[in-house]
């Protein structure tokens, strides 16, 4: 690419799409399970794309990466032991090992190039890569949980691509059942939950699906994401015993750690959901 182009992500279910204006490609390859190409862009830092699908941007992953973790560790009331089903940029490993209460934290990433090409590519969400309480696996996250001691851990963030090819089985009740069995009481589960424009259908069965594996409350939190189909996303969490009414707010207020994003009134504003989702969603 000698002049700025476009990269553009066509998305079908909603007619739409999102584009980037990059300079030049900086890497691409086939790994045994996708196509990762990682762009230059003239606004948004680096682009992360895999199977054609924007993954990540430099610039405005800091919202998913500190959504899919901040709400549910404060919601949590002492998270210990986590364990990241994909992930394999490690910003959310990252946002995780902010919480001094985590002392270990297993990234389970199938993809071992994605980790790699994040180290290069996108350094500033790998800081804490060699934090002693972190665990970098490259196996299949699906076989991990079924084979998880059981009741060992406090929270399992499923931070997976869309529910398509490796991912594909991370979104029904087996998968949710080998969770909950893997969870301690009061243990919670997250996961990205796509868009509530887009994908509502979607996250009312990921919801069913959840209580059908015994999951006793479950909480949708809408977010914004640039970079996503309809530039607006969603992570669920599910608990085990106890409900998701509340968070440790007072935690939240006094973090002693800097975010972009996540504050207790925002983790307070996520909690009440829009008109047509509450409908949607029996809530």
């Amino acid at each position: 690419m000698s002049q700025p182009s476009w990269f553009t992500e066509a998305h079908q279910a909603s007619g739409s799409s999102i584009g980037y204006r990059v300079e030049k490609l900086l890497h691409a390859e086939k790994t045994p399970f996708q196509t990762i190409e990682i762009y230059q862009t003239t606004d948004w830092g680096n682009l992360m794309v895999i199977d054609g699908c924007v993954m990540l941007t430099s610039r405005d992953n800091f919202l998913y990466h500190e959504m899919m973790t901040h709400p549910a560790l404060f919601t949590h009331a002492r998270a210990k032991r986590v364990v990241i089903i994909g992930g394999g940029d490690c910003g959310t490993l990252r946002e995780v090992l902010k919480h001094e209460e985590v002392e270990h934290a297993a990234q389970v990433e199938i993809d071992e190039r994605v980790t790699r090409l994040a180290e290069q590519y996108f350094p500033e969400l790998c800081e804490s890569n060699h934090d002693p309480r972190a665990e970098l696996l490259f196996i299949d996250g699906i076989k991990y949980m079924a084979e998880a001691e059981p009741e060992s851990l406090d929270l399992i963030i499923v931070d997976s691509t869309d529910p398509v090819g490796p991912a594909e089985g991370l979104f029904n009740a087996a998968f949710y059942t080998s969770c909950h069995k893997a969870l301690r009481h009061g243990g919670i589960l997250v996961q990205q939950s796509e868009s509530p424009l887009a994908h509502l259908e979607l996250i009312k069965s990921m919801r069913a699906a959840m209580r059908t594996a015994g999951f006793s409350a479950v909480k949708t939190l809408p977010f914004p994401q640039p970079c996503y189909p309809t530039g607006w996303w969603s992570c669920t969490m599910a608990r085990k015993g106890g409900d998701l009414a509340g968070f440790r707010e007072r935690g939240a207020l006094s973090k002693n750690f800097s975010t972009r994003y996540y504050n207790a009134d925002v983790h307070k504003g996520a909690l009440a959901l829009p008109e047509f989702m509450r409908e949607a969603l029996g809530e």
